[in-house]
C-alpha cells in the first residue's frame, strides 16, 4: 500500500494559538479513517491541512508526494476533493451552473454534468438557483462535483450532518468508490457513533493530539 498522507511530529498554529501538537499520523490507499473529537479540538485544521490550505509550523509532513512546506503542495490539489461544514456555490447560479462552474476550475468534462446531476437525483432542479435550493441540494452538488473530479484523497469535515438517508448514501457510496480505485479518505465528525458503519479505522483528536479508538 502507498502512503498517501504522512504527518511527523506536525504541529500548527493559528493566531498564535497551537491547534495541532506534535501529530503523527499515516493514510494509505483503500483506508477510509474516521477522525472523532469534541467542538474546537482541531478536527477542521487537520482537514486544511491535509487539503494543502493550512502551512506546518513544527514537524514535517506530505500529501500525495507533495511536501506540506513547499510549495509542491500546488501540484497536488486537483487530486484533492473536499466537503466541508457548509456548501460553497454561488447563491446568483443554477445547480447546473455551479456545477458546470467547478468542472471548469478543475478542467473536467463539462458534458457530463447533465448525468452526473441526474446521478444525484437533481435532474428535476437541475434549473434552480442555488440560492432557493435546499441545504441537501447544495450537499448533493458537491456530490456530483466529486463524482466528476474522482479525486486521489476525500476529506469530508461533517460532510454527513443534516442530510436525508439517500444523501448520506449517496457519500458512503463516494466513500467506496474513492477506496475501491486506490485513493482514501478521511471522515471528521464530533459525533463518534456516525464513524463506525463508514470507517474501517477511527482516531479521536483532543488536546492536539491524535490517539487510536479501541
Amino acid at each position: 500500500m502507498e502512503d498517501l498522507a504522512v504527518l511527523d511530529g506536525v504541529g500548527v498554529s493559528l493566531g498564535g494559538r497551537p491547534v495541532l501538537r506534535s501529530l503523527d499520523f499515516i493514510l494509505r490507499t483503500g483506508e477510509t479513517v474516521g477522525v472523532a473529537g469534541p467542538n474546537g479540538s482541531g478536527k477542521t485544521t487537520l482537514v486544511r491541512l491535509l487539503a494543502t490550505l493550512v502551512r506546518i509550523d513544527a514537524g514535517r509532513g506530505t500529501v500525495l508526494g507533495a511536501d506540506l512546506a513547499s510549495d509542491a503542495v500546488y501540484g497536488v490539489r486537483r487530486s484533492i476533493g473536499m466537503i466541508g461544514h457548509q456548501p460553497a456555490l454561488i447563491d446568483e447560479l443554477s445547480l447546473t451552473e455551479n456545477l458546470i462552474h467547478m468542472a471548469r476550475l478543475a478542467a473536467l468534462d463539462e458534458s457530463k454534468v447533465g448525468h452526473i446531476l441526474e446521478l444525484v437525483g437533481l435532474g428535476g432542479a437541475a434549473d434552480r438557483r442555488a440560492a432557493a435550493s435546499s441545504f441537501g441540494m447544495k450537499r448533493r452538488v458537491e456530490v456530483a462535483h466529486l463524482l466528476l473530479s474522482r479525486p486521489k484523497l476525500l476529506l469530508l469535515d461533517e460532510a454527513t450532518s443534516g442530510l436525508d438517508r439517500a444523501a448520506r448514501e449517496l457519500i458512503a457510496a463516494l466513500v467506496d468508490r474513492t477506496t475501491a480505485e486506490g485513493g482514501a479518505t478521511v471522515v471528521v465528525s464530533h459525533d463518534e457513533s456516525q464513524l463506525s458503519g463508514l470507517c474501517k479505522r477511527v482516531l479521536r483528536l483532543d488536546g492536539g493530539n491524535l490517539e487510536e479508538v479501541p
